[in-house]
Formats: structure tokens, sequence, C-alpha cells
């Protein structure tokens, strides 16, 4: 690797950016047709299915030709100290960002269960409130019962639950001991727990999605189960989006650790990934005590 440049390096025109928006043009597109479509009480119908399922490929396509140019651009040591900075920078941003997009979601379970709960059931003097809108309502969390008197079971934070908390929690631990081996540069310890750390995760992923079926098929708790199942699945299924993005990213880390990217000194990318991981277990630590446990 050549010794890096002090000056600011300036990628060449690039059509990436112009791809991405496209994908994402067609995600939103198909997704707004396919929920339409199932909200009339249809089925996605194949247009959608097609505009949406192109616009992943596509969003797929973009990031792996967008980052195979920014390892190579890495990788021939054109990227300075200044770079490097501006690398960390953006991802801090970007985690920030994610903070707040997880925050929303927080912000109206907050809601719900401080401020609306109580309200409707007649708190601060609102007992006229009360009777009109929903005059058998008893303000308890979580909420099992809709206004139409379907009624839903919670979804309790043992089993299931507690075991994926368990399983992210030594991620953690296994993704760190990976971050020493490669600092110390022990490759031979630094794939095995990577490894072992991707397998967490997709443990992980795969007992969620039995918890799903299990609400689904058992406990009748479903995206239609008032606000509790809106902001039960909605929470759990964004974070659990974000750990397959995250498992893929540690996915990717590994094949260029097995192409040898990485030095004890000069490994961002590894850092980043870490910081990524790490940022999604704590949100699930919020989770499992707002979410199940309280």
């Amino acid at each position: 690797m050549s010794s890096k440049p002090q000056s600011y390096y300036v990628p060449a025109q690039s059509s990436w950016p112009i791809v991405g928006a496209i994908a994402l043009f067609l995600v939103a597109l198909g997704a707004g047709l396919t929920v339409q479509t199932m909200s009339d009480g249809g089925s996605a119908s194949v247009f959608s299915k097609v505009v949406l399922g192109s616009g992943f490929l596509f969003l797929l396509y973009m990031l792996a030709g967008w980052l195979s140019n920014v390892i190579s651009e890495s990788m021939s040591g054109l990227y300075s100290d200044q770079i490097a900075r501006s690398f960390r920078q953006g991802m801090s941003w970007f985690i920030f960002s994610e903070v707040m997009f997880f925050g929303a979601f927080f912000g109206a379970l907050f809601y719900a269960r401080m401020i609306s709960v109580p309200w409707l059931g007649g708190a601060d003097n609102n007992l006229m409130t009360h009777e009109v809108l929903w005059p058998a309502f008893d303000a308890v969390w979580p909420l099992t019962t809709t206004p139409s008197g379907v009624t839903t079971t919670a979804m309790s934070w043992q089993g299931i639950p507690l075991s994926n908390t368990i399983i992210l929690l030594l991620s953690s631990i296994t993704l760190h001991m990976a971050h020493v081996s490669l600092e110390r540069n022990k490759r031979m310890a630094l794939i095995v727990w990577l490894e072992i750390t991707i397998v967490l995760a997709g443990f992980f992923l795969y007992y969620q999605a039995v918890e799903y079926i299990h609400a689904y098929q058992d406990l009748g708790l479903t995206l239609q189960s008032g606000v509790y199942g809106n902001t039960f699945f909605l929470l759990t299924g964004f974070h659990g989006l974000h750990v397959f993005l995250g498992s893929i990213f540690l996915i990717v880390l590994l094949g260029r650790i097995a192409k040898d990217h990485f030095t004890p000194k000069d490994h961002f990318a590894f850092q980043a990934g870490s910081w990524y991981w790490h940022f999604v277990d704590v949100v699930w630590l919020c989770l499992f005590v707002f979410v199940y446990v309280l």
C-alpha cells in the first residue's frame, strides 16, 4: 500500500448517486402501491411487487458498486488523514441520525403510555372525555383491547425476548474480542470471533421470526392490535431490520479480512461496523426494558 497523500482526495464523477436515487424512488413507489392495495383488502399486485423488488435490487447494486469503489480507493492509498477523520465524523453523524430515528418511536411509545392512556382513562379531570370516547376503557399498559373490542395477548419478556437479549449481549462481547484480536494482529482469533458474532446475529433474526409467528398465530398480536401492536411491531421490526443490515456489514468485513485489507493501525471500516453493532445492541436493551418488561 502506498503512502497516504497529504492533499484532500477528490474522487472522479460517479453515476452511483443517481442510481441510488432511482433505487429509492422505486422502493418508495413499490411500497406505496403495495400498502395501498393491501389497505383496500386485496393482496399486493404483481406490478407493485416487481417495482418494489426492482428497487431493492437497484439499491443493492448501488451499494455494492459504490462501496467497491471506496475500498479500491482506500487500498490504493488515495485517502489522507483528513479523509480518515471525515469518515469518522460521517459515521458518528449517521449513528446520531439513527438515535434520533429510534428516539421518535420511543417518544411515540412514551406519549401513548404516559399521556394518552391516562387521559383516555379520565386522569386530570377528563372524566367526561373518558365517558364519551371510550366508557369501558381500562387505563393500563399494555393495551390488549382495541376500541373495536378485539382482544389480544401481550408478549411476555421471558422466553424468546430474554434469549435474544442474551444473544445480542454475547455478540457485542465476541465482536469486541474480534476487535482486540485485530489490534493485536491475531488473524485467526479475529476470524473466529467475527464468525461467532455473525452466527449469533443469525440466531437472533431466526428467533425474532419465530416470535412474530407466535404473536400472529397464538397471541392474536398484529399490526392491527391498536397502539400496543403498532408500537411493538414498529420498534422491534425496525430493530430487526438494523440487525439484518448490521449482519451484512459484518459479513462484508469478514470478506475483507479474508483479503487482508486491515492492519492493526488502519481498520476504520471494522471500527465503523463495531460502532454500528454496539449501537444496535444498546437499542435492543432499551426495547427489552420499555417494550417487553415495563
